[in-house]
């Protein structure tokens, strides 16, 4: 792992960030610590490649965090939370906000160290040409409505386009059927979540060699991730 990534570390369990630290600089990585909420808002997020965030803290919650660092200031950190909250309600909540990962208090520092490394390696947003959405052949052209695999346009649906545009912007997150029925379908007609599974089975099929590309996880929704 590159030595340079830097991670936040934010939690109000003293020993708990020390363990973490301990182990990830043992890792490679490059850590700070804050003990809350208001702490980590006031460091120059920017400078970091990922941040563990705690939910429950003394002040504001890591989910409040969360939205101002995607809201507010406009970043796209990888965020991963960590949490003794495990409802599905509460799991959706992280997702809606923007985080990356959920990992369920108690868990091991190995599940820690993996789900980093993975969320590093799969990168978070394609590249723009020419205001284009661009994953390796794969090319999005929004002022065209167009779609192309090395070069060759893709007959995609309205429905199947617009879901993709979503997948893609949002590359390395997960976005629940509901975020996509209100997205795309905007509730204009009565649809549900089975509408989003065939309209994703069918792009699945037109976009190969990309299908696994997208992936989808029960209880979170879809997401559009990096292969290497």
């Amino acid at each position: 792992m590159d030595t340079s990534k830097k991670i936040l570390i934010v939690d109000d369990e003293k020993d708990l960030c020390e363990i973490l630290e301990f182990n990830l600089e043992s890792e490679g990585f490059e850590i700070e610590i804050a003990h809350s909420g208001e702490d980590a808002l006031k460091k120059p997020l920017e400078k970091f490649d990922l941040i563990l965030l705690d939910v429950m803290m003394g002040g504001i919650s890591g989910f409040k965090v969360a939205n101002v660092i995607r809201k507010e200031k406009k970043l796209e950190i990888p965020i991963i939370f960590l949490t003794a909250k495990t409802e599905e309600n509460d799991i959706l909540t992280g997702f809606n906000v923007g985080a990356d990962d959920y990992i369920s208090k108690p868990f091991s520092i190995k599940e820690i160290i993996a789900r980093i490394k993975a969320i590093l390696k799969r990168g978070t947003k394609p590249e723009k040409e020419n205001n284009q959405l661009v994953y390796r052949d794969l090319k999005i052209n929004p002022d065209k409505k167009e779609t192309l695999i090395e070069g060759i346009p893709i007959n995609l649906t309205r429905k199947e386009y617009e879901i993709l545009v979503l997948l893609v912007k949002n590359m390395g997150k997960y976005i629940s059927r509901e975020e996509i029925l209100k997205s795309i379908w905007n509730y204009d007609v009565i649809v549900t979540d089975r509408n989003v599974d065939v309209n994703i089975a069918r792009l699945r099929r037109k976009i190969s060699p990309y299908s696994d590309n997208i992936k989808g996880k029960s209880g979170y929704g879809y997401s559009f991730v990096n292969i290497e």
